[in-house]
C-alpha cells in the first residue's frame, strides 16, 4: 500500500517521547510534516532530525507541525530527543500500523542481505488532513529546506 498525493492520510493514535499520545485527527487545522525514519541516534537519522529541528520556528511560523515517527519505543525517544535537543514530538510505532498503513515498511537491502525496515520518507499533510506532497524515499542533505519550502507554498 502507498500513500499518494490527494490521498486522505491515514489517522493514528500512537504514544510520543515524554508520556503523551498524539493523534493525526488531533492537528486538524495544522499543516502536517510526517517523516518516517529507520533508527534513533544513528548518524542519518541523527542529521536528518537535527535538519528539522533546526528548523521548527521556520516550519511554526508557516504554520506547520512536524512529526518524527520510527518503530523504537517510547524510552528510546525519549533518550534521542534529550541528547539531541529536538524540538518536536516523536511517535513509537513499534507495532508498526503507522508503517504499514503508509507503505513505509518495506524490504531494505545492506550488503547483499535483506531485510525489513522503514523507508525513510516524508509526507505533507494539509489543514484538512489530506497528503499534498510525498518525498519517498528522502535523500537527507537539503531535505528539511525542500519541506519547509513545499509547506511555504501550501
Amino acid at each position: 500500500m502507498t500513500i499518494d498525493p490527494g490521498d486522505k492520510a491515514p489517522d493514528f493514535d500512537l504514544p510520543t517521547d515524554g508520556g503523551g499520545r498524539l493523534k493525526l485527527s488531533d492537528l486538524a487545522g495544522k499543516k502536517v510534516v510526517l517523516y518516517f525514519y529507520p533508527k534513533d541516534s544513528t548518524p542519518g537519522c541523527t542529521v536528518e532530525a537535527r535538519a528539522f529541528s533546526n528548523r521548527t520556528i521556520d516550519f511554526q511560523k508557516a504554520g506547520a507541525v512536524i512529526v518524527g515517527a520510527s518503530k523504537d519505543s517510547v524510552k528510546r525517544h525519549d533518550k534521542f530527543k534529550a541528547k539531541k535537543l529536538l524540538t518536536f514530538a516523536l511517535v513509537s510505532d513499534t507495532g508498526g500500523t503507522l508503517c504499514d498503513a503508509y507503505g513505509v515498511w518495506v524490504e531494505k537491502k545492506l550488503f547483499g542481505r535483506k531485510y525489513m525496515g522503514i523507508e525513510r520518507a516524508t509526507y505533507l499533510i494539509d489543514e484538512k488532513g489530506t497528503v499534498r506532497k510525498v518525498w519517498r524515499p528522502v535523500k537527507i542533505k537539503g531535505h528539511a529546506d525542500a519541506v519547509l519550502a513545499a509547506v511555504q507554498a501550501l
